[in-house]
């Protein structure tokens, strides 16, 4: 597999953030900042994306830095429309986008890697365009398309509701 050390805690810590994202979702049906596997989520996530920057066999500037630095704004956005536009508002919408974008952009590499690594010695996929790899993303965006419009129902419906009560 040979990883560097920086490679084996980069993968820790993103397994954590794909772990605490997936209880969120099946608890909260979203990444919620003000829960805890939300917070695991978003610190974990940062410092995966973060030391992503120093993963490459590229020298220069490529595709998975690009990546790793649209991941590091979504959060980092999120977590300001979190703290600075707090309740039930429009932001929510955003701040719940940003986060399962975030997730899903998240999972392109972690699929590609996984796939091409594992099983040691006889891997699943041969490189990123295997059939494999494209099928299983495929899935995963279907999957956020799909989450991220009953996210946006659910959250209409929180917001219509609180609006609705006499304050």
């Amino acid at each position: 597999m040979g990883l560097s050390n920086l490679g084996i805690f980069h993968t820790v810590i993103g397994v954590v953030a794909i772990i605490a994202a997936v209880v969120s979702f099946i608890k909260n049906a979203k990444i919620d900042l003000g829960k805890l596997t939300g917070k695991i989520y978003f610190y974990c996530t940062l410092v995966a994306s973060l030391t992503a920057l120093g993963l490459s066999s590229i020298k220069g500037v490529n595709p998975g830095h690009i990546l790793a630095l649209l991941i590091v704004l979504l959060i980092v956005v999120a977590y300001f429309l979190y703290l600075k536009k707090p309740g039930n508002n429009r932001s929510r919408f955003v701040e719940n986008f940003f986060l399962s974008f975030s997730f899903f952009l998240s999972l392109l590499p972690t699929v590609n890697e996984t796939f091409t690594r594992v099983p040691l010695g006889h891997p699943l996929a041969n490189g990123p365009q295997d059939p494999l790899i494209a099928k299983t993303l495929l899935s995963l965006f279907i999957l956020f398309i799909a989450g991220s419009v009953l996210q946006f129902r659910k959250q209409r419906r929180i917001n219509r509701s609180k609006s609705a009560q006499p304050g």
